[in-house]
């Protein structure tokens, strides 16, 4: 089976919270009829059925102890989505790899796509300005090169336009092994892309933006992408963006 279509199965019954799936014996009685195999929580067949579906546990979507180096090197030359076309770099993350805190944006931007680096245009100076900044009035000794950064796709989109879903589908499955070899304390997602693709929800991020969510028990804060608070019109959202990175950074390091 395609391992791509396999990962979709997989992904399809861990979120209905199946763990076991049962398997027809690989050597029946001849003459015997098989019944179709049944999913755990579903009824089973009588325990004296000479056919009994034997239960297995489901494989994890990423290999246990997975380093990221492990994953880059399976990225390669990825060529799974159309965004491979227009790429100049493949942009897979930055800084500590041990980081208790992983900052998740959307994609890369033209200077990305150029230097292979995520967050290092004028929106990575601002992200790396208030983590900085913000650590410094808040008395932790952080910077940039102490967190984490990376994107939900690794290919710049054309024109900086936003991942389409099937882009952010299949890339997405790097980013979800990223965060599983790293196991940070928390995660930030940074913008409305981000914050989807991360926490399964659909709003806006003026809602979420602020609040808590969860992805595999870790607990993830939605905030303002950098280049959202760039636009001359949103510096209002600056303050909230500020007082958002404040609490991620106490919640990690206090």
């Amino acid at each position: 089976m395609d391992t791509d279509l396999l990962r979709k199965y997989l992904e399809f019954y861990q979120d209905l919270g199946i763990k076991t799936l049962y398997q027809r014996p690989t050597q029946p009685d001849v003459g015997q009829a098989l019944p179709p195999a049944s999913v755990a929580g579903q009824a089973e067949p009588p325990p004296d059925s000479p056919a009994r579906p034997v239960p297995v546990e489901l494989p994890p979507l990423a290999p246990a102890g997975e380093t990221l180096f492990q994953i880059l090197a399976d990225i390669g030359d990825c060529r799974r989505c159309r965004l491979h076309e227009g790429r100049n770099k493949i942009v897979f993350g930055d800084g500590n790899e041990r980081s208790p805190l992983v900052f998740v944006g959307e994609g890369p931007g033209a200077d990305e796509d150029a230097q292979g680096i995520p967050f290092v245009g004028r929106a990575g100076q601002l992200l790396t300005q208030m983590i900085e900044n913000t650590a410094k009035k808040e008395g932790i000794p952080l910077l940039r090169q102490d967190v984490y950064i990376c994107n939900v796709v690794k290919c710049r989109p054309p024109g900086n336009r936003t991942p389409e879903p099937d882009e952010m589908e299949i890339c997405g499955q790097f980013l979800y092994r990223q965060l599983l070899a790293i196991r940070p304390k928390a995660i930030c997602a940074l913008g409305g892309t981000a914050a989807r693709a991360v926490t399964g929800h659909k709003e806006g991020v003026t809602k979420m933006r602020g609040k808590w969510f969860n992805w595999k028990e870790i607990p993830v804060l939605v905030t303002y992408h950098p280049s959202y608070l760039l636009r001359p019109y949103n510096q209002g959202a600056k303050r909230e963006a500020w007082e958002d990175l404040k609490k991620v950074l106490h919640f990690v390091y206090d």
